[in-house]
């Protein structure tokens, strides 16, 4: 999801180059895939500041050379791989460029052809604004609220109203797949528990408890989302959310899957892009996908 410049410009300051992060151990090779498509925003691209690649993306769209698509297109030796994937993505740059600053990202549907037979998506957290409120929980203040202040109004959360609308993009987002790759088997991704339902660890993530409570929450019901369109739409759902707890930013080097504000893990784990997957995550992630594939 898409990460605030101010943030981004402070920690690419604050990173030291580490050495490449090791990713997860292949599994067996199926044999069963010759056209791979990876789609989705930075926790697909698993947004990175020490693992930066620009194969297919500009810089900007902080795309990892480790990320879960590039470890299942390895695991399953795909012939044909394009990873389309970029930080700050939402629906409407699947059939609209993204522009990055540096450049621009292609509309990911061009990846896309009638021989693709394998998708993997991630997204809908941008289009819910859920990225943009995290950073907009920061504060010096650990009584303050200001996420649930602004947000929840009226008994009224405006957040969960703006993953509803997500909904039916990313609902629309699968009829655009199977348009262009009609042969295709669709993999949907959900967003892990990046941030635990009990609360937070101010000040080493200056989020209140009340507002990192309400977060918790928010990105479990982005996971229910994207549940119920995998349902509604009849493609595979990879849940990563159930299975996560107890690795969520909060937790040691070694054991937490998202970096914090500061991205202080380094190598092996990587430094990942704040409140996203490090290394770790992203080694779960493409585990999960590899078992939906029964690979």
């Amino acid at each position: 999801m898409k990460t605030s410049r101010v943030l981004l410009t402070a920690a690419l300051a604050a990173v030291l180059p580490a050495a490449a992060a090791q990713a997860a151990p292949p599994s067996p090779d199926t044999g069963a895939v010759n056209e791979y498509v990876a789609l989705g925003d930075s926790w697909a691209a698993d947004a990175t500041l020490s693992q930066l690649t620009t194969a297919f993306t500009p810089l900007p769209c902080v795309q990892s050379a480790h990320n879960y698509a590039k470890q299942v297109a390895a695991a399953l030796n795909v012939p044909t791989f394009r990873d389309a994937t970029c930080g700050g993505a939402v629906t409407a740059n699947m059939t609209q460029p993204q522009h990055t600053g540096l450049g621009d990202n292609a509309p990911q549907f061009d990846s896309l052809t009638e021989n693709t037979d394998l998708v993997t998506l991630e997204i809908g957290g941008n289009d819910a604004g859920l990225a943009a409120a995290v950073t907009d929980c920061v504060t010096l203040d650990p009584a303050a609220t200001p996420c649930l202040d602004e947000m929840v109004t009226g008994g009224v959360d405006r957040m969960s109203q703006q993953i509803a609308v997500a909904e039916n993009r990313v609902t629309a987002t699968i009829a655009g797949i199977r348009e262009r790759a009609p042969h295709a088997r669709i993999l949907l991704l959900d967003y892990f528990e990046g941030i635990g339902l009990e609360g937070g660890c101010w000040p080493e993530i200056p989020i209140s408890d009340p507002d990192a409570v309400w977060l918790g929450q928010k990105l479990f019901e982005l996971h229910q989302m994207v549940a119920r369109v995998a349902d509604a739409t009849g493609v595979e759902f990879v849940d990563t959310y159930d299975g996560s707890a107890g690795h969520d930013a909060c937790k040691p080097v070694g054991t937490r899957w998202v970096e914090g504000l500061l991205p202080f893990s380094g190598s092996p784990v990587g430094f990942a892009v704040p409140f996203h997957p490090n290394q770790l995550g992203a080694n779960y992630q493409a585990r999960k996908v590899l078992e939906t594939l029964g690979a």
